[in-house]
């Protein structure tokens, strides 16, 4: 990457941070905290969560639709598949945004909290607000960490949607049918990791939104 490059990516880095700073700051001034943000943006993760575990569904039953074609219009079968293909790229892509969402407010309310730690006269204030802080940062990295293991069992699965609607397109035949029935069992399997894995994440959200609120 030449230097020209590497100032580019500083700027702009420069300007989100600045932006986002601006932005929290604009909140706080109408009085939303950024711990209201933050519970806000893993309320909408969470919910994203839920949608796109059953986009999936979905998506599985149209594959299992389109191994049962006894006969009619392919190219029919074919369109309402990769619609939901697409419908579940979609809801991956906003999976995604919803996780950077909620690392971007953790990192303005952490650095926050732990600047105002510093400025504790009282002592067993100090340690008290520290100690709520440390159990947070645990509370939250295991948010991270269940959400990010359930958006990577994402991508398997829409490799091989992808695979098999683009086979499907240029194949509208019983050769394309025979292909999607051989990938049919391993398909079911990993969207059914993928859901358990979303619940999963879910449920830690709803924890942690638990946590916050009675914080």
């Amino acid at each position: 990457m030449s230097y020209p490059q590497r100032l580019l990516i500083l700027c702009i880095f420069f300007a989100l941070t600045a932006c986002s700073t601006m932005y929290y700051g604009g909140l706080e001034k109408i009085g939303i905290p950024k711990r209201d943000v933050m519970v806000y943006r893993v309320e909408k993760a969470r919910d994203t969560q839920e949608e796109t575990k059953e986009q999936f569904k979905s998506a599985l039953e149209q594959f299992t639709v389109v191994t049962n074609f006894k006969g009619g219009d392919l190219e029919a079968v074919y369109n309402k598949l990769n619609n939901e293909y697409e419908a579940s790229v979609d809801k991956a892509e906003e999976v995604n945004a919803r996780i950077a969402d909620i690392e971007d407010v953790a990192e303005a309310l952490f650095v926050e909290w732990k600047e105002e730690i510093t400025q504790y006269s009282s002592a067993s204030l100090k340690r008290s607000s520290q100690q709520k802080l440390d159990a947070t940062k645990t509370h939250y990295q295991q948010l991270i960490v269940s959400m990010k293991k359930a958006e990577a069992k994402i991508k398997p699965v829409l490799r091989v949607f992808k695979d098999q609607v683009m086979f499907l397109k240029h194949n509208l035949n019983a050769r394309a049918i025979t292909s999607l029935k051989g990938e049919l069992g391993a398909i079911e399997s990993d969207v059914s990791a993928l859901i358990v894995s979303m619940e999963q994440s879910i449920n830690e959200a709803n924890a942690f939104i638990d946590t916050m609120e009675n914080k």
